[in-house]
């Protein structure tokens, strides 16, 4: 039964503050706390014995909205989880995930997931993943998601994750094959304080002919934090790919961004960029103007950045 704590949870990774309309699945501590499926998709436990579920959308579902959050408040507790996706052709479907950790105790608690999709021809998904920690506990809060995607031709995925304050240990792993006349693109949002940590390791494979793959990487490291970025776009074929990654430092905050782009065709165009800097201080000057304090309007800085 949720109670008050796990709708706040599901508030924060999911902006759900009721039971969702369409397909869902609410994992709690290790079990199905709820779940539906639709006409259109069937939501069911996995059969090869591994944790976690199958989701699979029939080709031409759209207009509808697939939500799997996942919550833990048990301290101590670890898992491992597969969610795989089957999007058939012609779809266009939004798919809302996350986990949300609230550790009161003093041993660590850990959610790994392994989420795989498949995205058919001509199919659009946009795929939003939100990681959030809380808790006056001194047990650890960690996240260590993968995600890996196949886009079949003209298929395409957008892809945000979000990761704000609360989680003291992080690794990602992101890999996503570009088909013919597909696309790929992935936001990363990224806040870190104290002696938190975190890893992002991501390559894009433009595999078709025409295929696209954009990199958008925001991040604020704060404190003692430390952060690591690997993100890289490999050109097979005729193809255009970007990464830009953005980051600001505070404090004795370490942040390290590593972008690589390779060119296996001489018709791949790639480009990469990446900065790392304070805030300017005529930002925060004009800002005070106008009645912030300072403190105040390093906040309102960041918010916009994270934006």
């Amino acid at each position: 039964m949720l109670n008050k704590t796990d709708w706040k949870l599901l508030k924060e990774i999911a902006d759900l503050e009721k039971v969702p309309q369409g397909a869902y699945n609410i994992r709690m501590n290790g079990e199905a706390e709820a779940r539906s499926s639709t006409a259109n998709i069937e939501i069911t436990p996995k059969t090869d014995g591994k944790p976690g579920i199958d989701i699979r959308v029939k080709p031409g579902t759209r207009g509808e909205s697939i939500h799997i959050p996942v919550i833990i408040h048990t301290t101590g507790y670890s898992e491992l989880v597969y969610n795989d996706f089957f999007i058939g052709d012609d779809c266009d479907v939004d798919i809302v995930a996350g986990c949300g950790i609230h550790n009161t105790g003093c041993e660590t608690t850990q959610h790994d997931g392994i989420h795989t999709f498949h995205i058919g021809k001509g199919s659009k998904v946009r795929y939003v993943e939100r990681h959030y920690g809380e808790g006056e506990g001194t047990g650890e809060r960690i996240f260590n998601p993968e995600t890996v995607v196949y886009l079949e031709e003209g298929a395409s995925i957008n892809m945000e994750t979000t990761q704000i304050r609360g989680v003291d240990s992080t690794k990602r792993n992101t890999k996503i094959i570009v088909g013919k006349d597909a696309e790929a693109v992935v936001t990363e949002k990224l806040l870190t304080h104290g002696k938190q940590t975190a890893e992002s390791d991501m390559e894009i494979i433009l595999d078709g002919e025409n295929a696209t793959g954009r990199v958008i990487s925001r991040s604020v490291g704060q404190d003692e934090s430390v952060q690591v970025f690997y993100p890289k776009m490999t050109g097979n074929t005729k193809c255009f790919g970007h990464v830009q990654c953005d980051s600001i430092i505070m404090g004795k905050a370490k942040i390290s961004s590593i972008p690589a782009i390779v060119a296996n065709d001489m018709d791949a165009q790639l480009i990469h960029e990446a900065a790392i800097g304070r805030i300017a201080g005529d930002q925060i000057l004009k800002l005070m103007t106008l009645g912030l304090t300072e403190e105040e309007a390093e906040e309102k800085i960041l918010d916009g950045f994270l934006q």
